[in-house]
């Protein structure tokens, strides 16, 4: 194992006749990565985010080609310890991991599908470039890890994804997708940086588990992929055991072809043969990114065609229903209808601003969404034998209100926060720094002429979460754990 600023182990160095500017490698690889971060564009622009992150003592610069990139020069901690974070302004991500998502280049409306989703990290991408229309469907078969996605994706208030706890391998099939990403699990040796020199064990066995599990991967989305669709393979690793030799024997007998990639990024092109095995030749037109060519991390993909087999394509996407699989349809549309007036009578939401919102009920949920179509009612009918049972919804879009007891409906902080230059109306509180510190403190406020109730809270005109009005006045309820990370932040900042 390496230490921080040694050489890089012995095993990258059976990449040394592939490695273009050996010199620039070694001397990129040997340097810390600077943190770069992506710009949550539909709620700011790039000018004013760098100026409120210059005002708390932050030193950014754009990532050449990449147009929503910032790369932080300096700062007095770490960024994502800011308010602007906090609110989901941003999200901290390798440079070099925005290319998946820019090679897959979907557009708002299409179906998308986010076969190997957790962390989030690329699916929040996929739903920016869509501009969160249309379906995008992010799976993972771990419980933890879709935690911590929904956590990415709720924090930066995508509406359009479709989470599903599945192994990607046996997703159903039934619906076609227009592009598909397979960001694949891998030995990660593009990580060396991130990771201090240190690189996972890269054993006989694991190299047979992994390179079998990505080439399954990348055999499913492509059946999942219309004809004339596109899917992406990408991994974090330079060995081409499971990068171009796991493409070159899917393209033997799949219908796809490679081609080219739609950047103009500094990149080397793939390799047409590894350790006296010959590939196809147009592996040459993958990409193979390595640190010196971003100032990040290391990554190989390859942009695929679907081509027509003859097999037709299925469409496969039904509506979002209003209610659940399970709930009843009527009461679900009755809680529907309670919100929109909700909404427009007591937070002042345009008519326009509501009629861009899908609403599907489930249990004491009612969630916000503009997926507008999904694929689950194909998935629960007759099709796929072999995958059929081996899926389960996870959420699609916002939860956005709680049942609160009788009739009355609560909006969540995310959807609040979302939302927020729509929240108008009687039930709004701005608050000095005095009262947001009592709040976050757990203290009541007077609550003057606020109606009893939720309210939203405000401070200096940022929406920060959700306040109650009740027999005991106005109280917080921002949780406890959300709390006490804000009162920090603002505290750090001099706010």
């Amino acid at each position: 194992m390496a230490e921080a600023g040694s050489p890089p182990p012995g095993r990258l160095e059976r990449y040394r006749e592939v490695i273009p500017d050996r010199p620039a490698f070694l001397e990129a690889s040997l340097a810390p990565e600077p943190v770069t971060l992506r710009v949550r564009r539909a709620l700011i622009g790039m000018e004013s985010l760098e100026e409120r992150l210059g005002e708390r003592g932050f030193r950014t610069e754009p990532v050449p080609g990449l147009a929503d990139y910032l790369r932080v020069l300096d700062g007095p901690a770490s960024v994502a310890q800011t308010l602007e974070h906090w609110l989901g302004l941003f999200h901290v991500q390798q440079a070099v991991m925005a290319l998946p998502s820019l090679a897959l280049a979907p557009e708002p409306g299409e179906r998308v599908l986010d076969l190997c989703a957790a962390p989030g990290g690329k699916t929040a991408h996929l739903a920016e470039l869509m501009d969160d229309r249309g379906p995008l469907v992010a799976v993972d078969p771990k419980e933890k890890r879709l935690r911590g996605l929904m956590g990415n994706v709720f924090r930066l208030g995508h509406t359009n994804v479709l989470v599903v706890a599945a192994d990607g391998r046996e997703l159903p099939g039934g619906a076609s997708f227009d592009r598909v990403l397979v960001d694949a699990p891998c030995s990660a040796e593009g990580n060396f940086r991130r990771q201090e020199g240190r690189l996972p064990p890269r054993t006989p066995d694991f190299e047979a588990y992994v390179t079998g599990l990505q080439e399954a991967l990348l055999r499913r989305a492509i059946r999942l992929t219309r004809p004339g669709g596109t899917v992406v393979y990408s991994t974090c690793t330079f060995a081409p055991e499971e990068n171009e030799a796991v493409v070159n024997r899917v393209l033997a007998d799949e219908p796809v072809q490679i081609e080219p990639i739609p950047l103009e990024l500094p990149h080397a092109p793939g390799l047409t043969g590894w350790g006296g095995e010959r590939y196809a030749p147009e592996l040459e037109r993958a990409w193979r990114v390595y640190p010196q060519h971003l100032d990040s991390g290391g990554m190989f993909m390859a942009r695929l065609r679907r081509l027509d087999d003859g097999q037709g394509t299925h469409s496969g996407w039904t509506p979002v229903p209003p209610a659940f699989p399970g709930e009843d349809p009527e009461e679900a549309r009755e809680r529907i209808g309670r919100v929109d007036a909700l909404l427009r009578d007591e937070y002042g939401f345009d008519a326009r601003r509501l009629e861009s919102l899908g609403w599907m009920v489930r249990g004491r949920n009612v969630w916000a969404q503009t997926a507008k179509r999904w694929p689950v009612e194909t998935w629960r009918g007759p099709g796929d034998e072999a995958s059929r049972g081996h899926w389960r919804v996870v959420c699609l879009g916002l939860r956005a209100f709680r049942a609160a007891g009788g009739d009355k409906e609560t909006p969540t902080n995310q959807f609040l926060n979302r939302f927020q230059e729509a929240v108008g109306g009687r039930r709004r509180r701005e608050l000095d720094s005095r009262e947001l510190t009592r709040l976050l403190e757990g203290d009541a406020l007077e609550p003057g002429d606020l109606p009893a109730g939720p309210v939203a809270l405000y401070y200096r005109g940022t929406l920060l979460g959700r306040g109650m009005v009740g027999r005991s006045g106005l109280r917080s309820e921002i949780p406890s754990h959300q709390a006490e990370r804000l009162g920090a932040i603002l505290e750090a900042t001099g706010r």
